[in-house]
């Protein structure tokens, strides 16, 4: 099994996603022991001290200002968990909650917390346990972390609360952590507020939006250049010539893409045959423009990813020269703003990939296509009413590219008076990206029947190879009415799974 060590420096987007996805083990390096040691050494030697510290010897938030005295101490840290482990709604998926505990180990390790070295071993041995803390969707505010959900987290840890096992089923966390030989913790000065203290929801949660997004519009250009082929289109405007003289590196890609897919293609350039244009719809002739936005919106995105990745995100902190200082690094504003703008771009991309399908099944611009691409029209509909599911997931975009992040409830009696909603942000996304494969598996469905009713023409090999693939995998072709959902779910897993890419890969070469 593949093994993520984890040291002081970060980690990166692979390791997050071997870790919530690929269920890698977690091994801590020696440096990050030491690392932990050092500063728990500097927080001890605090504690003992009579002057308050925040985080050690005080109370959080607005409750700050008092003084706790060594023997509530341990109590001040379970309580802190047990308070803010406070989320309500339906259960958060493994593969976020994962994320969120091994990134909140992440920063952990990076010797700037004060955790002790067994309490960070102990996360490491409950994520490779399979041990998943029961996180619920409502809790956090983005800032002083991603507090409901890491203190969900942190219960477990304690022996306390719900958790689901490898098995799947759900059990007092107490129980799970016996039957895999891990003993419970019992936080000690400043432990239970750094294991809460982070933007680790939020992150997880962008991690891997950037993965499935990365796929998302590789397989949009390749449906875009299936409609083009459907439409008689010209691919004349996709030229790199013509893409140079506004050099947005996205949009670039994306044209590229298109051009590899249709190589060699007899669909395209007979839009001046029977039906004369001048020029393509807009949906037809700037799906590079569009689609090369988002990917550089992706790749903003992905900045920030890492800069977030390489960051211990914890308040207060303990400095290499020995001071422990309060800061405010747990707002999630850098994290919130690109997860809301990743989803103004995939709902952008999700709305032209819709007015491709549109227009294919609109015989009086699809320029000699069936109505509706029935095999009969009248008696058959056809993909009417795909269309109608694919503007009815549209419309959801819209609203999911809302920003929460322009949002903020004041808090803590007004000590937390401006929070950045970047858990909303990023749950918000999640959706969003699920809606997008829908989307895009749809203009799949139309595109592939459009391409193989133009009988007579031929369409580019890679387009043949995406057409054969999907047949094979269940995504049916041209004929009479049938039960159509489940060859649309067969459509959104082919684009799920990443065999739409892979697909059209065969012919191409990698896609950029």
């Amino acid at each position: 099994m593949h093994t993520v060590v984890v040291g002081t420096s970060g980690v990166t987007a692979s390791d997050v996603l071997a870790v919530a996805r690929g269920g890698a083990r977690v091994e801590l390096s020696g440096e990050a022991v030491a690392a932990l040691a050092a500063a728990r050494e500097i927080v001890d030697a605090l504690a003992a001290k009579p002057d308050p510290v925040y985080g050690v010897s005080t109370g959080f938030g607005a409750l700050a200002t008092r003084h706790i005295s060594q023997e509530l101490r341990t109590q001040l840290q379970r309580n802190i968990v047990r308070s803010h482990a406070a989320g309500m709604g339906p259960r958060v998926e493994r593969e976020v909650v994962r994320a969120l505990m091994f990134l909140r180990l992440k920063t952990v390790c990076s010797g700037h917390t004060g955790v002790r070295p067994e309490v960070a071993q102990t996360m490491a041995d409950v994520l490779n346990a399979g041990v998943t803390p029961v996180v619920h969707e409502y809790g956090s505010l983005g800032c002083s972390g991603d507090l409901a959900p890491l203190s969900h987290c942190a219960l477990t840890l304690m022996g306390e609360g719900d958790a689901e096992g490898p098995d799947g089923v759900v059990r007092p966390a107490g129980e799970l952590l016996a039957e895999h030989g891990i003993q419970p913790v019992e936080l000690r000065e400043k432990e239970g507020l750094a294991l809460l203290n982070g933007t680790d929801g939020m992150l997880g949660m962008l991690v891997m939006a950037l993965a499935d997004l990365d796929t998302l519009y590789k397989s949009a250009d390749i449906t875009a250049a299936l409609s083009m082929e459907g439409l008689l289109g010209t691919d004349k405007v996709l030229a790199p010539e013509l893409h140079a003289i506004r050099p947005h590196p996205g949009q670039g890609a994306s044209a590229a893409n298109m051009l590899a897919v249709l190589k060699g293609s007899g669909l395209t350039g007979h839009h001046q045959d029977d039906a004369p244009r001048v020029q393509d719809a807009y949906s037809v002739r700037c799906a590079p423009q569009v689609a090369g936005a988002g990917r550089d919106t992706l790749a903003h995105a992905r900045l920030v990813a890492e800069r977030e990745l390489a960051s211990a995100v914890d308040n207060p902190v303990v400095l290499p020269d020995g001071r422990v200082e309060s800061n405010g690094n747990f707002h999630g504003a850098p994290v919130a703003y690109v997860l809301d703008f990743l989803a103004i771009a995939a709902a952008d991309l999700g709305s032209i990939a819709e007015r491709r399908t549109d227009r294919l099944l609109d015989k009086n611009r699809s320029h000699g296509l069936p109505p509706f691409l029935a095999d009969d029209a009248g008696v058959d509909s056809g993909l009417m009413i795909a269309q109608y599911t694919q503007a009815a997931l549209v419309s959801e975009m819209k609203r999911l590219a809302v920003p929460a992040s322009a949002d903020s409830i004041p808090s803590s009696a007004m000590q937390e008076d401006h929070v950045s909603m970047g858990w909303s942000a990023a749950r918000k996304l999640r959706t969003a990206v699920d809606n997008l494969t829908r989307i895009i598996a749809i203009e799949l469905y139309a595109a592939t029947r459009a391409v193989e009713l133009r009988e007579g023409l031929t369409p580019a090999p890679a387009s043949r190879a995406v057409i054969d693939a999907a047949r094979e995998a269940g995504v049916r072709g041209p004929g009479p009415d049938r039960f159509l959902a489940p060859d649309l779910a067969a459509a959104d897993t082919f684009v799920r799974e990443r065999r739409l890419v892979a697909a059209a890969e065969t012919v191409t070469g990698p896609l950029q």
